[in-house]
């Protein structure tokens, strides 16, 4: 009889637990519901925008005004593709890539020395804390507040209308970010594998760039999407620092065609499918390691 009457509350218990587990699985059934409703929504606002630009891009100039707007073309057509890209398309098209991998390759690979310097030496070395604490300073200062400055050195330096007077201020603004995400990243790197590097007889050259560089790949990843994405988009700079048609990329390229063709919207809206079509297929190439270098450089 003891031992029935001691058994009795602990099932009760037993059997009170699986109620309680199960009240919490719908309560977070209910939250995952509604989140998920919430998600959708926001799905829809971002698509619809996007679905009127690629559907408008294939419709003729008398189609658009007379259809309804988010309609599907009856008589799809590439006539606006063909009228931007003889608009000396290819030649923007090249502006952007030349200046966007200008400014990228260098800004990477002085960003990486940096933090690996910063991560590696700075504990014992002041001059390297005052560098580390320059880029810092560097994120506190905006584009927009330098655009007059930037200007007259570029004019000193005679760079005006080039594609290097963008891309040395460009790299300029993307070291400070660089150098912070890749520090994080760096410095979450076990110190036991840089010392059995050494020990291997390793210099700090070889040990740079036959650990640190493997390791922080999804960084190196991270901040090169991000910075590409930033110098492709640009506006300002060249707005400021190109004169010459010849020498415009494809934002400001951009801003003439709805200039050249402010009737004809579905020209200006197929130059924003072909501007936009590489920045999609880039982040679709390396959304993975994008996300994985953002997450993990800030694990600690």
């Amino acid at each position: 009889m003891a031992t029935t009457l001691t058994q009795g509350p602990e099932r009760t218990e037993h059997r009170r637990a699986p109620s309680r587990s199960s009240a919490r699985r719908r309560s977070l059934l209910r939250l995952n519901w509604f989140g998920g409703a919430l998600g959708w929504v926001w799905l829809l606002i971002v698509m619809i925008p996007i679905y009127w630009i690629v559907i408008t891009s294939f419709k003729t100039q008398s189609n658009y005004f007379a259809q309804n707007p988010l309609a599907v073309p009856t008589e799809p057509t590439l006539e606006n593709y063909r009228l931007v890209i003889e608009s000396d398309f290819a030649r923007y098209f090249m502006n952007s890539v030349i200046l966007t991998l200008g400014t990228i390759v260098p800004a990477v690979l002085i960003s990486f020395t940096a933090a690996y310097a910063i991560v590696r030496g700075g504990r014992n070395s002041r001059f390297l804390r005052g560098v580390n604490g320059l880029f810092l300073m560097g994120l506190a200062i905006p584009l927009q507040a330098t655009i007059i400055p930037v200007y007259l050195i570029i004019i000193r330096l005679q760079l005006y209308d080039t594609l290097l007077g963008i891309i040395l201020p460009s790299i300029a603004f993307a070291i400070p970010l660089s150098v912070l995400v890749l520090s994080n990243f760096i410095r979450d790197v076990p110190n036991e594998l840089f010392e059995s590097m050494r020990m291997d007889g390793a210099t700090e050259w070889g040990t740079l760039w036959k650990l640190a560089f493997p390791l922080t790949r999804p960084a190196l990843v991270t901040v090169t999407i991000y910075n590409g994405l930033g110098v492709w988009n640009g506006f300002l700079l060249p707005l400021i620092l190109i004169q010459s048609p010849e020498q415009r990329p494809l934002p400001l390229a951009l801003w003439t065609f709805q200039g050249q063709y402010s009737i004809n919207v579905p020209a200006v809206l197929a130059s924003v499918v072909l501007t936009t079509l590489p920045i999609v297929i880039l982040y679709a190439i390396g959304r993975r390691q994008l996300l994985s270098g953002l997450t993990a450089g800030f694990g600690k």
